[in-house]
């Protein structure tokens, strides 16, 4: 039993919360708002900490899931009146950027890349491949657009242009989500929101950070140096690693590396 003494202070406890990898790609360790939402509850919700702290490195991913996620910690921060600092380690581009912004001060080491506040879609065309071998591609819809982008199929100026209809919509949001929580630390005679990432220096200039930082000493310095530490973050259930999930987090894990590749990571 642990006797709780009421003359005794308690030191702050900051809650740290690892987020990290490509954002809600396949594989069961991936980042999505169903798998963290207990995650951020409990660093949140446990023992009334001082501040929420996020470790993030990610070169983004599912526009949707960074908006869930990102929308997550900001109802939890703004329902329990607690702080929110991020601290960026390689990269937090695009999606990864977006689960920054939602902090309250965004912090990143000289080497951290950050930016990318932009949108991609991407994908392959093999019609003239299935052609040279004699495949005969057949395909039927109700709906003219229902098979719109088909890869084994001709691209049509139609298709893309309702493609990128969609990738401005999104970026529209993107830049909506940067400039609300930044506010009047952006450089408003640069333009931010081109795609381009930046070195942790220029974007602290450009207001994507608030200064250069790593997670302990930064803490220490606001909360004192008895500050504690609790961390939180996903785990990746043991029975995962055999089955049919194994090809599928083997998959996963190409397509998350070669995002991260994006950024020379």
């Amino acid at each position: 039993m642990k006797l709780s003494l009421p003359f005794l202070k308690k030191h702050p406890v900051v809650a740290v919360v690892r987020l990290s990898g490509a954002i809600g790609m396949a594989g069961r360790a991936s980042m999505s708002d169903t798998a963290l939402a207990p995650v951020l509850e409990k660093a949140f919700r446990k023992g009334k900490p001082a501040a929420v702290a996020l470790e993030i490195n990610s070169p983004g991913g599912s526009p949707v899931q960074s908006s869930l996620i990102g929308a997550r910690i900001r109802r939890l921060a703004d329902e329990l009146n607690v702080p929110v600092h991020a601290f960026v380690e390689d990269v937090a581009a695009s999606g990864g950027y977006w689960l920054a912004a939602s902090a309250d001060r965004i912090w990143a080491d000289d080497n951290s890349v950050l930016g990318s506040i932009g949108v991609i879609s991407s994908g392959f065309g093999a019609h003239v491949f299935i052609a040279r071998q004699g495949i005969e591609r057949r395909v039927h819809t109700a709906g003219q657009s229902k098979s719109m982008l088909d890869p084994f199929a001709p691209e049509k100026p139609e298709d893309v242009a309702r493609l990128k209809g969609l990738l401005e919509d999104i970026h529209h949001n993107f830049i909506a989500h940067v400039k609300a929580r930044r506010g009047d630390r952006l450089d408003e005679t640069a333009d931010l929101f081109t795609g381009e990432v930046w070195l942790a220096r220029r974007a602290q200039d450009l207001g994507l950070i608030d200064g250069i930082a790593h997670l302990k000493p930064k803490m220490q310095e606001l909360f004192g140096d008895k500050v504690r530490f609790r961390r939180y973050g996903l785990r990746r259930p043991i029975w995962s690693r055999f089955g049919a999930e194994v090809a599928q987090d083997a998959l996963a894990m190409l397509e998350e590396r070669a995002a991260f590749a994006r950024f020379g990571m």
